[in-house]
């Protein structure tokens, strides 16, 4: 690594005029043209500042810390992380990331980790919308939840996507295209709180348009992974009442209804509309019909996370602890159509 005095000696001049320069501080101390020889020879040789020696000194690190639970492996939710590093970057702070792969043993110790190399802020994200329980940091620095709700609401900004009004939105343009018999595939029991929430706004959509929420057309699924939807997905489409559209709680579920579709001579989406969640890569743009399907605002969410962290940081938020929601946009491809006469 080239320090200082590598440079001052380059130069031919001391170390202490080298920093002057990089630092913008010599005007009146080292003359225009030894300063513009530093710089040349500076860029010349790859010299970069030592962030550790210029944090002692100025008790600043420029650095944010984000523990993420499992982010970093699931396929969609990385794009939160992006989100945060690139946000971090544009405000001069560097996103230093420690992923605990949905170990618990392992957070605390990741959590001692960045603390110990000195970060002025913590950013705590969770690979799905959930209750997230806060790490022991020092009081004055900020935390912000991305991707959950603080278990102490009071403790800490946080950010999520609006569940119900993507939700709303996937189901209203259904109801716009004619349909009236909407079944929702939704993953049962208390686990997500998204499965609350997107059926909140499934609800909220038939209300709008007058039509009355059929029970028998809500159909739990343990997971929301294709291989245990498959089987709850053909039981709904093999009734002789089969609805004409179908929104899922995530892509993979929407998979599920592709396969059996397929299996059992269902066209789509001539025959049977279906609609998504998630946007997930891989699948919801690889499906022959391309999937419409609900956009999680990923990367929204983590850049918002970081310039709020940089916010608390920096005095311009003041008060006390927020949560926001950011909105899920539809992204119409080509499985929606008019229900069939």
């Amino acid at each position: 690594m080239i320090t200082l005095k590598d440079l001052a000696a380059a130069v031919g001049v001391s170390p202490s005029a080298v920093s002057l320069v990089l630092n913008d501080l010599h005007r009146g101390r080292v003359n225009e043209k030894t300063a513009a020889r530093v710089r040349e020879m500076a860029d010349s040789m790859g010299y970069v500042p030592n962030a550790l020696a210029r944090g002692l000194r100025t008790k600043r690190t420029h650095t944010v810390g984000v523990l993420s639970d499992g982010v970093a492996s699931v396929p969609f939710a990385g794009r939160m992380l992006e989100g945060v590093q690139s946000a971090a970057w544009e405000a001069g702070y560097l996103a230093m990331i420690i992923d605990t792969t949905n170990r618990a043993e392992l957070t605390d110790q990741s959590s001692k980790s960045l603390l110990q190399r000195d970060i002025e802020a913590m950013i705590l994200a969770a690979d799905y919308h959930r209750t997230v329980g806060l790490t022991a940091v020092p009081p004055a620095m900020p935390v912000v939840v991305l991707n959950g709700v603080p278990a102490d609401g009071s403790a800490a900004d946080s950010v999520v996507p609006d569940e119900a009004g993507g939700a709303h939105s996937a189901v209203s343009s259904l109801l716009q295209a004619g349909h009236r018999r909407i079944a929702f595939c939704v993953v049962g029991g208390d686990r997500f709180i998204a499965s609350r929430l997107r059926h909140d706004g499934y609800r909220q959509a038939l209300v709008e348009h007058g039509v009355d929420e059929d029970a028998s057309l809500v159909v739990e699924v343990p997971d929301p992974s294709t291989t245990h939807a498959y089987e709850p997905v053909r039981r709904l489409l093999e009734r002789p009442d089969r609805p004409t559209a179908v929104f899922c709680f995530s892509d993979q579920i929407a998979f599920a209804v592709y396969q059996a579709s397929d299996d059992l001579g269902i066209r789509i989406p001539e025959d049977l509309s279906v609609i998504g969640f998630d946007d997930q890569e891989f699948i919801a743009d690889a499906l022959r019909p391309g999937l419409t399907t609900v956009r999680l605002p990923h990367y929204a969410m983590g850049a918002w996370a970081a310039r709020r962290a940089i916010e608390r940081l920096h005095g311009d938020a003041q008060g006390p602890a927020i949560g926001v929601t950011v909105p899920c946009p539809l992204i119409e491809r080509g499985s929606v159509a008019p229900p069939p006469r």
